[in-house]
């Protein structure tokens, strides 16, 4: 073959599992050998739709099969996968399918409005309903293999990750970045050709796409996919499909736990949980443990595609609180600040440091943005991550603290500076400053800390509803408070951690 990407994978796969269940959706499922032949069938049509090498090509939607043929067909012909987040809103999609540039847009039916608002508002030559006559067209067509010449270092696909300046970044992951990433994971994980998977955290992310959907498939092994999260739904899929590893959130496995059908579900065929996103809570971890259940923890990032520490289960209860130690075939280190052209040192057992990733899955730069890409990634390979760590004397890292304020609400990236943005344009805010406040439901949330304008006297839900009007709903703060100036250093920038200090309690 010459095609050495991802795109290749499901043919590969069926070469020896050509009868094997691949993919299950509700009462559908699909053998290697049908998602093989589906494939091919979307690779050819979306190439008479003038989809080549290099060209973009996005899909917006809840978790469906037709997500991972369009990455698989995308990939074939040596063009480019856009996921698009589908809880973000319509300006935040323009300004992300603007800046990457499909040509064609795929969708579940469930976005055919903003998917409108989308073809209307930029460049987009093809909108395609995955549950309409369009997609069953392509996939009617004619099973003939496209063996496009893909390299380990061409572009696989763009996954945009917010960034602190309050525009998305799209991370440019190649085809070599997502198969190590891929290889990490049957390192660490250590998954089985007859693993069933449940996937129900959404594919647009790169944990659940790329930490726990394409190592399944890329062992063989069997994904059972969920339109999205519910408790109840999944409590009967494990069952019913005896599911035996699963990835999710904190706070999806904490709604879990408190669901009345948490005592007698049946859990038995679990082998492995693994979570993401933010660190286990211990009471979490202690009540999944009198279940018999531990969690799999690890760290990582989208520009990491997106591994680069691991916990494993053998170290759970001796490492609590680390995030583990550098994945196989990556190299993790916690460094002190470069100073004037002096390289990286590392910093001793339990001195903070930030955290820098090194490795064949580190991404190969920022879409379209060479300046932040430089900021980012050192000449000798080092992603500077932002994020500070303390090692301990065996190499274990634990994440302390975040350079970049980001904050972690349910397993979703928040950047205050997006959200202190929209805040801004509100006519009564003189100052505002969003910090992140512990929440029992999702680990975080964030709060707004506002000065209002000489005689203004602004209404709180009035703010928060300015802000639902323009970004997706997981952005928007739980809280605000008001005060009469911000803190700020002798430079100007103001104290986060000052703030985090007076109006960081519980939300």
């Amino acid at each position: 073959m010459r095609d050495q990407g991802i795109g290749s994978w499901p043919r590969r796969r069926a070469r020896n599992r050509a009868g094997r269940t691949a993919v299950v959706y509700g009462e559908e499922s699909w053998t290697y050998a049908e998602l093989a032949g589906r494939v091919a069938r979307l690779a050819y049509g979306l190439r008479g739709l003038g989809i080549g090498p290099g060209d973009r090509v996005a899909y917006l939607g809840r978790n469906h099969p037709a997500l991972l043929e369009t990455l698989f067909a995308t990939a074939a012909l040596g063009a480019v996968f856009v996921p698009l987040n589908a809880r973000l809103a319509v300006p935040e999609l323009t300004y992300i399918v603007g800046d990457a540039g499909p040509r064609v847009l795929l969708h579940g039916a469930e976005h055919a409005g903003e998917a409108a608002e989308l073809h209307a508002e930029t460049s987009l030559v093809e909108v395609l309903d995955v549950s309409g006559a369009g997609y069953a067209e392509l996939l009617a067509g004619p099973e003939r293999v496209i063996d496009e010449e893909v390299g380990p270092d061409d572009l696989c696909m763009i996954m945009y990750t917010s960034g602190t300046t309050g525009r998305p970044k799209g991370a440019a992951l190649t085809h070599a970045n997502i198969t190590w990433n891929a290889l990490n994971v049957l390192a660490d994980v250590d998954l089985r050709s007859d693993e069933v998977t449940l996937v129900t955290a959404p594919l647009f992310h790169t944990a659940a796409l790329n930490m726990t959907c394409l190592p399944t498939l890329l062992k063989g092994g069997r994904v059972v996919v969920a339109p999205g999260f519910d408790p109840d739904a999944t409590f009967d899929l494990i069952a019913r499909h005896r599911v035996t590893f699963a990835f999710g959130v904190p706070a999806m496995f904490n709604a879990l736990a408190a669901s009345p059908r948490w005592p007698d579900a049946d859990l038995s065929s679990l082998r492995m949980l693994e979570c993401g996103g933010a660190p286990v809570p211990e009471a979490t971890i202690r009540t999944y443990s009198q279940r018999g259940l531990t969690f799999l923890q690890g760290y990582g990032m989208t520009e990491a595609s997106p591994g680069a520490l691991f916990l494993t289960a053998g170290d759970a209860r001796r490492k609590a609180g680390t995030a583990g130690t550098a994945q196989f075939f990556t190299d993790v280190r916690v460094v002190r600040p470069p100073v004037d052209g002096v390289p990286f040192e590392d910093t001793a057992p339990g001195e903070p440091g930030e955290i820098v990733v090194s490795g064949p899955n580190v991404m190969a730069g920022y879409w379209r943005l060479p300046g932040a890409t430089a900021e980012v990634l050192t000449p000798d390979g080092w992603f500077r991550t932002g994020d500070v760590g303390v090692p301990d004397a065996d190499g274990y890292v634990r994440i302390a603290d975040r350079i970049k304020d980001m904050i972690i609400s349910g397993g979703e990236n928040i950047y205050p500076a997006e959200v202190e943005n929209a805040l801004y344009d509100h006519p009564d805010v003189a100052e505002c400053a969003v910090i992140g406040v512990p929440d029992t439901q999702w680990g975080e949330v964030g709060r707004a800390v506002v000065v209002p304008r000489p005689g203004a006297s602004p209404d709180p839900e009035a703010l928060l509803a300015q802000i639902r009007e323009r970004l997706a709903k997981y952005k928007v703060p739980k809280s605000v408070v008001f005060t009469d100036q911000l803190p700020r250093t002798p430079s100007g920038k103001i104290l986060k951690s000052e703030l985090r200090h007076r109006y960081g309690h519980d939300s």
